[in-house]
């Protein structure tokens, strides 16, 4: 079964209306090259040897290869995968767009942050828009459509056995479409693998993988929580130092994903400590903590994605003083805290924090998620106070 990604309307959208490249990135097996090879008609890969000679022999030969001395109806839309992985990309990407933009649109994919590759070359400021790839979200589950304001996306129903599949197997393309508990566990054990012995190998110069190995598990084991770097560093016997740059490794291969505490305007908070999450949830045994980071990464999506759509400036953090009170989750808006989101498995008595930090921070809504509630036909945006939500109308609002 495929199922339809946002993110096709999203850069076809893209495509269509602007001359800037398009920069996809995201983490192995989210489904980028399927996605956009549909997209384009031509395809060249630096991992195959072939595609790799024609990037090595210049534009010129890269432009022969799309046919771009053909007279066409309409640009021709040429992907590069993994491109980054060559020394010389950005300056290569610069001299082809800048001969070539009146007749290509181009699309620029990658397993990595894209800007984790910064070896020298010109910049290409100006010449190309981020994307951010995430797996299936409740959101994108319900609809493809492109949201024209961040806060006025309706709530959508999402079929129970989507529901369930997105809780036991995670957002990520061929897991959710599996649905399978032998092949998830597979999958995952595969990507772990790929991650440490392959990714991390071609992106750092980190030798001592055994102990990386270790971190990695400490890490998944505490997936919703505070990072201590001193404990960690003890454990793994390594330097501090070394862990914050481990961390800071994985997080750019999307393996995971910090979020940091907010503090402004609110008495007595936390500054320094971040939180540290999953990029997938499936693999995480404790209920509460893995429906807190199914939370966390819809919440991410949506930020990364209304950023990159231009609706603003936006960002996930978290809230906590020193009195222990906590909010899981605030989401800011340019500069402005804009949501705040307490999560729950089935507790419905609403968490008094929320009260609280939405007075101090200004938030114009606090909402209280519940997993176990049934689903409700209402927009959430539409209450100020305090107010219990079904995760899944809540998540459905998202992207």
């Amino acid at each position: 079964m495929i199922r339809r990604r946002a993110y096709s309307e999203i850069l076809a959208d893209h495509l269509a209306s602007h001359r800037q490249m398009a920069f996809v990135s995201g983490s192995r097996q989210v489904g980028k090259t399927t996605l956009c090879r549909e997209l384009g008609s031509t395809y060249l890969d630096w991992d195959n040897e072939d595609h790799r000679e024609v990037i090595l022999a210049g534009a010129g030969a890269v432009a022969r290869y799309a046919g771009l001395e053909r007279l066409s109806e309409r640009p021709v839309i040429l992907v590069f995968d993994e491109l980054h992985k060559y020394r010389r990309w950005r300056l290569f990407l610069k001299g082809f767009f800048d001969t070539y933009e009146d007749r290509i649109r181009v699309i620029v994919t990658g397993s990595s942050r894209l800007d984790v590759y910064r070896r020298g070359g010109d910049s290409l400021m100006g010449r190309y828009f981020p994307f951010r790839m995430h797996p299936f979200s409740v959101a994108e589950v319900t609809t493809t459509a492109i949201p024209s304001d961040p806060i006025r996306s309706p709530p959508a129903q999402i079929s129970d056995g989507d529901w369930q599949a997105l809780m036991a197997h995670g957002g990520y393309p061929e897991p959710f479409v599996q649905r399978s508990a032998r092949f998830t566990t597979r999958w995952r054990a595969l990507r772990r693998t790929q991650l440490l012995r392959e990714d991390i190998r071609d992106l750092t110069r980190i030798q001592e993988l055994d102990q990386l190995d270790i971190l990695e598990k400490l890490l998944a084991e505490r997936s919703g929580q505070q990072i201590v770097y001193s404990s960690l560093a003890k454990t793994v016997r390594v330097s501090e130092n070394t862990v914050r740059a481990w961390v800071t490794t994985l997080c750019s291969l999307h393996h995971g994903f910090l979020i940091r505490p907010w503090f402004a305007n609110v008495t007595r908070a936390l500054r320094k400590e971040p939180k540290w999450y999953l990029r997938d949830w499936s693999g995480i045994a404790d209920p509460g903590r893995r429906f807190e980071t199914l939370c966390a990464c819809h919440l991410l999506k949506a930020v990364e994605g209304w950023t990159d759509l231009g609706f603003g400036t936006f960002e996930l953090r978290y809230i906590r003083d020193k009195q222990g009170r906590e909010v899981d989750f605030v989401v800011v808006g340019d500069g402005k805290p804009w949501f705040l989101v307490e999560v729950k498995v089935a507790d419905e008595a609403l968490s008094p924090a929320l009260e609280h930090f939405q007075k101090q921070t200004g938030g114009e809504h606090a909402f209280q998620l519940v997993e176990n509630a049934s689903y409700v036909k209402v927009d959430a945006f539409s209450r100020r106070k305090p107010v219990v939500v079904p995760a899944r109308t809540f998540l459905s609002q998202l992207l």
